[in-house]
């Protein structure tokens, strides 16, 4: 009685396998339809996925001039000006830590190329997006993205004050902050 049992468990398994080197997810297209699959990340090296549909078993490689965003596993990206950006919070205010970079990468629209000009900063860099605006956080500004940001959250404002140049900590003042501006 078991064996049927366990010849069954096996066959759904398998059949159930994730490809090696990928893991489950979902791509966000320009028009707005969402895809499951499996997807492998190239972020450093050619700012890029490779993603297995589910429904055909089509492998396909994207970049992020091409998607609105990727969900790997539970981590969120957002794509914006062809770069890569890991979701570290979202709300009013989404803070990202940018992990790729095409700045100067080619591509080819038909059979005319086009330097890709990207985002500002460097991988693992700090970011803040707001009312489709992308800004660069940096130990420079700081004090004046604190000020200018949470001018009317007192909490958000003053959790922020105390990390001490933390960029990294700035996520529960942003938390802070979109939560009391829902």
């Amino acid at each position: 009685m078991l064996l049927p049992v366990a010849i069954l468990q096996f066959l759904f398994t398998t059949n159930a396998q994730t490809p090696a080197g990928f893991k489950k997810g979902t791509v966000t297209l320009h028009t707005g339809i969402i895809l499951e699959g499996y997807i492998k990340e190239d972020f450093k090296k050619a700012a890029s996925i490779s993603f297995i549909d589910n429904t055909s078993n089509n492998k396909k490689k994207y970049d992020a001039a091409q998607l609105n965003a990727a969900t790997i596993d539970t981590t969120d990206y957002i794509c914006i000006k062809s770069d890569f950006f890991k979701t570290i919070c979202k709300g009013k205010i989404s803070f990202l830590q940018k992990v790729s970079n095409v700045a100067g990468k080619i591509i080819y629209n038909g059979t005319e190329p086009v330097v890709l000009p990207g985002t500002e900063g460097k991988i693992y860099d700090y970011f803040s997006y707001s009312n489709n605006q992308l800004t660069h956080i940096n130990k420079k500004n700081l004090d004046g993205f604190i000020q200018n940001q949470f001018a009317d959250c007192a909490a958000a404002k003053e959790n922020a004050q105390s990390i001490n140049g933390n960029i990294a900590a700035l996520a529960y003042s942003i938390n802070i902050y979109n939560t009391q501006n829902n």
